[in-house]
């Protein structure tokens, strides 16, 4: 297939993708569009074999990564760390609902670190869940806990690479460690979830209870005290609880700081993840008698042709010349200054990823840039501030990230209202500044660091 065709093809795959993964007829899994969309393009002849090497080089370790963490993130529900994580949010709050706000936004944000984007929403919503059901609030005062949550769990994953699967693909294609990436973005970026932060409480401040049921009021500050009820086969044989969730935790963030020693000496990233998962999977299996056998089922495996199967429709975009229009458009703007890099490409990244999902936009952008001529400054903060408006510019709407549609997927299923109204009420005031102000101070700060 030549010429027009194979343009015509290739575009079509494009949105045709878009639209089964958006809208999810009777819960699609995104993965089987992908592929789909994958076929259409290789068969249109604008992906060739080559190519398909190239693709499935710079997705896998990527994709095998992020896999790897959400496994992580699912054997902790094993050990009943959704309950003890949500007894302890309700003893720390001591009976404020504004106190409670700010630890919920501080256990999405850990989370996020310790694990990446999807991970968090996969960890932080049931906990959340479990928490204000028991603190019997209604529907309408879990919004704030849960939108603000959901933000800032998903933003979280611009600080470091390693916490969403399209920066670590973005990371191979640019050629950027992990310990550079968060040497350039750990400081704008967190000032700028903290600017998001703030900007959500003062929009729902007077949705907070100022004190919360007189059911957990009160409650002991050890949260063992007053355990929830839960399934878990794990509650009942930990001992102490507390002490065992500690050194959980401590050894996931042994495993996270792998990933960036592993990073530094050039040892792929994916090898220490599973390698952490594999010796968690083990401690599971040692202590409480769990077979990893239930990963086989668990495990995420569509992750994986999802990212190939986007790729490949991205890069077919790519070879028909779509980053080449993109390039005569903003080579002479981003080549200008390293503010006007910052600027243009976040707000590009940003607008597109609300319009087309932020896997594919930031594939796109990293593409273009790699394909610019620029120096090598300038290449690192245009792809830094691709990530911010893929990270955070993306969450003007519910449909820029997969992790925001998982999570308005969780709370469906859990029967919480929260509709699109509810959401750009917050959304479309507080992230447009969110994203000036971040590429405004990733520019000062890149600017000071060299």
């Amino acid at each position: 297939m030549h010429g027009s065709a194979m343009v015509t093809l290739t575009v079509i795959s494009f949105f045709l993708t878009l639209v089964l993964i958006l809208w999810r007829p009777r819960g699609l899994n995104e993965a089987i569009p992908a592929m789909g969309g994958a076929i259409l393009v290789i068969l249109s002849g604008s992906v060739s074999w080559s190519d398909l090497v190239t693709i499935g080089d710079t997705v896998s370790g990527a994709a095998i990564t992020i896999m790897s963490t959400i496994v992580m993130a699912i054997i902790l529900e094993s050990f009943g760390f959704f309950t003890w994580a949500a007894e302890g949010l309700a003893a720390r709050a001591k009976g404020s609902g504004i106190r409670l706000f700010w630890y919920v936004n501080l256990l999405c944000f850990l989370m996020t670190l310790f694990f990446n984007n999807d991970g968090s929403i996969l960890i932080t919503t049931p906990i959340l869940l479990i928490l204000l059901k028991n603190l019997g609030l209604k529907n309408k005062q879990k919004i704030p806990y849960l939108l603000s949550g959901a933000l800032i769990a998903t933003a979280s994953s611009a600080p470091i690479g390693v916490s969403n699967v399209v920066n670590l693909i973005a990371l191979k294609i640019v050629d950027m460690d992990l310990y550079k990436h968060t040497e350039m973005m750990f400081i704008p970026s967190t000032l700028g979830l903290l600017f998001l932060l703030f900007i959500i409480f003062l929009l729902v401040r007077r949705e907070l209870p100022g004190k919360l049921p007189s059911a957990w009021r009160g409650i002991h500050p050890d949260p063992r005290s007053h355990p929830l009820k839960s399934h878990s086969p794990a509650v009942a044989k930990i001992k102490n609880r507390s002490r065992f969730m500690l050194y959980i935790l401590l050894f996931v963030f042994s495993v996270r700081v792998g990933l960036f020693v592993a990073s530094f000496a050039g040892i792929p990233v994916w090898v220490v993840a599973v390698i952490g998962s594999g010796l968690l999977l083990g401690w599971r299996w040692l202590y409480l008698n769990i077979s990893p056998a239930d990963m086989i089922k668990k495990t995420p495996w569509h992750i994986l042709i999802f990212c190939f199967g986007m790729y490949v429709i991205i890069y077919g975009l790519h070879n028909i010349g779509l980053t080449e229009r993109l390039i005569s458009i903003f080579q002479p703007i981003v080549s200008g200054n390293l503010l006007n890099a910052s600027l243009s490409m976040g707000s590009l990244i940003s607008v597109m990823s609300i319009l087309f999902n932020n896997h594919p936009a930031l594939m796109v952008g990293t593409l273009t840039l790699t394909n610019m001529g620029l120096d090598p400054l300038t290449l690192k903060i245009a792809y830094l501030a691709n990530v911010i408006g893929s990270d955070i510019g993306s969450l003007l709407l519910p449909i820029g990230t997969l992790a925001s549609l998982m999570w308005m997927h969780i709370l469906k299923q859990h029967h919480v209202k929260i509709n699109w109204q509810d959401y750009i009420r917050v959304t479309f005031i507080a992230i447009p500044p969110t994203v000036i102000f971040t590429l405004v101070v990733l520019y000062y700060w890149v600017s000071w660091l060299f």
